[in-house]
């Protein structure tokens, strides 16, 4: 039952629960209400990449989406990732806030006329340092920017990046790996390339099973995990940025 004044967010799963988050966790869900909830609000679940889509006619009543990762392909043809391309278009001309991150940033960019592919230097794992650019557009949510370092430390595993971002975007961080690592349009849509929502743990076993699957070598796996017990990221601003940008803090 929808109570009346209350926020109403959607996650859109672009992946399938491992059976570490799900043991850990409760599901991938959890892990994202934990980063980006807040009491008060309602939170819906919809499978993307098992076709489990939220309604057309419900759009309206959303004060946000957030597309999470997946191991898909932004730019793969895959029948579930056309529609949801199709459900970012409609979003985007709703005005409607939509964060996503890594494999969301990806197809949030090729659904409004972007470029994505593989990453012309291969895998992105570990914790990387993100620079904000000097000169930050004028946007309601980056006012909480101001405040933060100017670079900031974030989680990273993946393989495909952004090449060219859609007409209107402007990029606002990025790394000596990734050219585009946040954009944004507008006050509503914000995309992230690394994952603010993941613990070190949830990507230590993560590289394991890239590992067991053969997605990446041995001595790579190895280094990953070596970088990752040295390094922090800067989870508590990362989850200020996107909870700014979703609620609306600083309009």
């Amino acid at each position: 039952m929808e109570v009346e004044g209350e926020k109403r967010y959607a996650l859109l799963l672009a992946a399938r629960d491992s059976d570490y988050v799900n043991n850990m966790y409760g599901g991938y869900f959890n892990v994202f209400v934990a980063a980006f909830g807040e009491e008060g609000e309602r939170w819906d679940l919809f499978r993307v990449v098992e076709g489990e889509f939220p309604d057309m006619n419900e759009l309206q009543n959303y004060d946000g989406f957030v597309i999470s990762g997946s191991p898909y392909d932004a730019y793969g043809d895959e029948y579930w990732i056309l529609k949801l391309c199709f459900l970012l278009q409609t979003l985007d001309a709703m005005e409607k806030k939509i964060l996503g991150i890594c494999f969301g940033h990806q197809v949030l960019c090729r659904a409004l006329g972007g470029k994505v592919g593989k990453a012309y230097s291969g895998w992105d794992i570990g914790v990387r340092k993100v620079k904000i650019v000097n000169d930050l557009p004028r946007c309601s949510f980056l006012d909480g920017l101001h405040e933060n370092p100017p670079a900031l430390s974030i989680i990273e595993c993946h393989q495909d990046e952004v090449w060219e971002v859609p007409m209107g975007a402007e990029v606002i961080a990025f790394s000596e790996k990734t050219g585009v690592e946040m954009f944004i349009i507008g006050d509503h849509i914000l995309g992230i390339q690394g994952h603010p929502e993941y613990t070190k743990d949830i990507l230590d076993n993560l590289i394991d099973r890239l590992l067991s699957n053969e997605s990446i070598e041995k001595g790579f796996a190895a280094d990953a995990k070596l970088k990752l017990q040295i390094a922090e990221p800067d989870r508590k601003c990362w989850e200020k940025i996107c909870k700014s940008f979703l609620k609306g803090r600083y309009n």
